[in-house]
């Protein structure tokens, strides 16, 4: 049984009326939405409260899932609908992102270059490629940010992508590949100035 399968069996517990279902899917993307946010919300406690109005909007939203996408793609696209809510009554600057984390599934390539880990040098160089990453990716328009986030930090595929955001996939493969090309821009100093300076 696939995990969409898994999902859409949840699912349909829930339209059913067990309540304990949903629990169950809580449970599951909790964490993941919670880490999807903290990338478009900068306050801990904020994203717990969008997190929640997230999930109160799915599980009010659940009688009309009909399965055409999978579960978490949808509970996505409520989440980012969500957050975006929330900016815009706020009037805040969309996306704060946090720092980046090894269990983000990060990718960039030229992250994955640093190999002497643990020497103050190599430490202080990923600690500064980090942050530039995440300047980046913060300076970005939130569509770029959005797309690259889920791509690279949340490994959808570009057809779950292009469901969630609810545009073409050329569209989502654009808006990836220019955000990419926008983060090496940023990161090309950083990483030549560390490679100029190694002995």
């Amino acid at each position: 049984m696939s995990e969409r399968d898994v999902d859409l069996d949840l699912v349909q517990r829930v339209q059913r009326g067990d309540r304990r279902a949903f629990d169950l899917l809580v449970i599951k993307y909790q964490r993941k939405i919670m880490r999807l946010l903290s990338r478009m919300i900068h306050d801990p406690a904020d994203v717990e409260d969008v997190a929640q109005e997230a999930f109160i909007k799915a599980y009010r939203a659940l009688p009309q899932f009909r399965g055409d996408s999978a579960f978490y793609t949808w509970l996505y696209r409520i989440a980012i609908n969500t957050a975006r809510n929330w900016q815009a009554a706020r009037h805040r600057r969309p996306a704060t992102v946090s720092p980046l984390e090894n269990e983000d599934g990060e990718t960039f390539d030229q992250i994955d270059g640093l190999s002497d880990h643990g020497t103050p040098e190599s430490m202080m160089a990923s600690r500064q490629i980090a942050e530039t990453v995440n300047a980046a990716i913060e300076a970005l328009p939130e569509d770029l940010r959005t797309a690259i986030i889920l791509r690279e930090i949340e490994g959808m595929s570009y057809e779950d992508i292009a469901s969630t955001m609810q545009c073409p996939i050329g569209t989502v493969r654009s808006r990836i590949f220019r955000a990419r090309e926008a983060i090496a821009a940023r990161l090309r100093p950083v990483v030549d100035h560390d490679a100029d300076h190694r002995w």
